[in-house]
C-alpha cells in the first residue's frame, strides 16, 4: 500500500496534473467554468418555474432562460477563444478573434435568409450546441495562435502601427471564419458532431458509463485533482440530455436520459455531502475520540450539509489518504449504481427539470430534483450504505489519530 501511495503521489499526480495544466485543455477547462453563471441563471428560471406550475399568477420569467441559457453555445464559442487567446500569451488578439467565434458559429449554423428574416435553428444555439461551439471556439484559436506565431509585419517600419494591427487582425478572421466549409462544401458541423458524439451521449446514459461518468472524477479528485477539469468532458452530455428530457415531457412523452447534473449533483444522492457520499463520514467525525478529526468535523458540517467538501478533503483528509481514498471510491460506484438502477426501473423519477444548484441540501434537493418523494427512503438506504462503507476505515484513521494526539502530549 505504501509503495503505491508512493506511485500515485510522486508519479502519477504529478504528471495528471501536468496534462491538465496544457493550454489547450486548460482552455475548455476554464470554459466550463466561466458560463457556469450562465447554465445557473438558466438553472433558477427553471426552479422558479417549478413553484409558477403550483402558482400560475407568477410572472413568465422563461425569456430569460432563453436568452442566457438558450444561447449557451454561441457563449462557448466566444469564451473558449478568449480563455486560448489568454493562455497562449496572444492578449492582443483576445476580444477580435473570441467575436470572430461567434460569427463563425452562426455560418457554420448554416442560417437561412427567407422574406428578409435570419433563421437559425433554436435548438443549434442553446445547450444543445455546446460541443459545436467547443469544436468553432478551439478551430478559430488554432487560426490566430498560428498566425501570431507568424509576427507578420512585427519589424516594420514603413507601415503604421494602426495599419499593421488592421492587416494582422484581417487575415486571421479570414480565415477564421469557414466559409468554405459551410457555403462551399455544403458540411453541416452541427449534424457531423452530433452523429460523432452520439455514441458516447448514449453511452453515458447506461449503467457502466454512468458509474464511470461519475468515478472517475472522484479517482482524481482523492489525489488532490479537482474534478472541475472532467466539466470539458461531462458538461456537453449532461447539457444535452436535460434538453432532451424537458424536451420529452413538453411534448407529451417521459424523460429517458439519466446522466444528468440533476441526477448526479443537484439531487444529492450521489453527491451527498460532495462527491464520493463524505457526509456520514462527516457525521462520524463529530463523534470522534480524536481532537483533530472532531475540531474537522464541527468545522466541515456547515459546508457539507450544502454538499460542498472541499474542506473536508483536505482537511481531513482524504485525499492522499490511503485509508480514506478507497471508501470514496467505492461510494463513487455504490452512489450511481443504486441511483441509476432505481430511476432505470421507474422506482425513482427521472429528472425533467434543469436545476444544477447543487448545494442545495438533501434529501429536500432529492425530492424537488425529481419530483418524487420516493427519493426520501432512497436518500435513507444510500447514506446507511455511504456509512458502512466509511465506519470500518475510518474507525483504523481514528486510532491513528489519537495515537498519534497521546504520543504527542506525552
Amino acid at each position: 500500500m505504501n509503495g503505491l501511495m508512493t506511485w500515485l503521489s510522486d508519479v502519477f499526480a504529478p504528471k495528471a496534473r501536468q496534462v491538465f495544466a496544457n493550454p489547450w485543455i486548460d482552455t475548455v477547462a476554464s470554459t466550463m467554468k466561466k458560463v457556469l453563471p450562465i447554465i445557473l441563471t438558466g438553472s433558477l428560471i427553471f426552479f422558479y418555474n417549478v413553484f409558477r406550475s403550483y402558482i400560475p399568477a407568477l410572472p413568465d420569467l422563461s425569456p430569460i432562460a432563453n436568452f442566457s441559457f438558450g444561447l449557451l453555445a454561441i457563449f462557448v464559442a466566444f469564451f473558449v477563444t478568449h480563455e486560448a487567446m489568454i493562455k497562449l500569451g496572444h492578449g492582443q488578439y483576445q476580444i477580435n478573434a473570441s467575436l470572430i467565434s461567434i460569427a463563425a458559429y452562426l455560418l457554420l449554423c448554416r442560417p437561412q435568409v427567407v422574406d428578409g428574416i435570419f433563421q437559425i435553428d433554436n435548438g443549434r444555439i442553446g445547450a444543445a450546441g455546446i460541443m459545436m461551439g467547443i469544436v468553432v471556439g478551439l478551430f478559430v484559436a488554432i487560426v490566430f495562435h498560428i498566425y501570431a506565431n507568424l509576427h507578420v509585419l512585427e519589424n516594420n517600419d514603413t507601415l503604421p502601427d494602426f495599419v499593421s494591427d488592421w492587416i494582422n487582425n484581417i487575415i486571421p478572421i479570414t480565415l477564421g471564419l469557414a466559409m468554405i466549409f459551410a457555403n462551399v462544401l455544403k458540411l453541416d458541423l452541427y449534424n457531423i458532431l452530433v452523429s460523432f458524439f452520439m455514441p458516447l451521449q448514449k453511452g453515458a446514459q447506461t449503467l457502466p458509463g454512468f458509474i464511470l461518468i461519475c468515478f472517475v472524477p472522484v479517482i482524481f479528485y482523492s489525489m488532490g485533482i479537482s474534478s472541475w477539469v472532467f466539466n470539458a468532458v461531462t458538461t456537453p452530455i449532461f447539457m444535452v440530455a436535460i434538453a432532451e428530457n424537458i424536451e420529452a415531457v413538453a411534448n407529451g412523452g417521459v424523460p429517458m436520459n439519466i446522466a444528468t447534473s440533476e441526477a448526479v449533483f443537484t439531487a444529492a444522492l450521489i453527491t451527498m455531502g460532495g462527491r464520493g457520499g463524505t457526509l456520514p463520514l462527516n457525521v462520524l467525525m463529530l463523534g470522534s475520540k480524536s481532537k483533530k478529526l472532531k475540531t474537522m468535523g464541527k468545522i466541515c458540517i456547515g459546508p457539507s450539509l450544502f454538499n460542498i467538501n472541499e474542506p473536508l478533503m483536505f482537511g481531513a483528509p482524504v485525499v492522499f489518504n490511503p485509508l480514506l481514498m478507497l471508501p470514496i471510491l467505492i461510494n463513487s460506484i455504490v452512489g450511481p449504481t443504486v441511483v441509476w438502477l432505481t430511476m432505470h426501473y421507474g422506482l425513482l423519477n427521472i429528472p425533467s427539470k434543469m436545476v444544477q444548484v447543487g448545494q442545495i441540501p438533501a434529501p429536500f434537493s432529492s425530492v424537488m430534483i425529481t419530483g418524487d418523494w420516493r427519493a426520501v427512503p432512497v436518500y435513507i438506504v444510500l447514506f446507511i450504505l455511504y456509512l458502512l462503507t466509511w465506519y470500518p476505515f475510518y474507525k483504523v484513521y481514528e486510532r491513528q489519530c489519537v495515537e498519534e494526539e497521546t504520543q504527542a502530549a506525552c
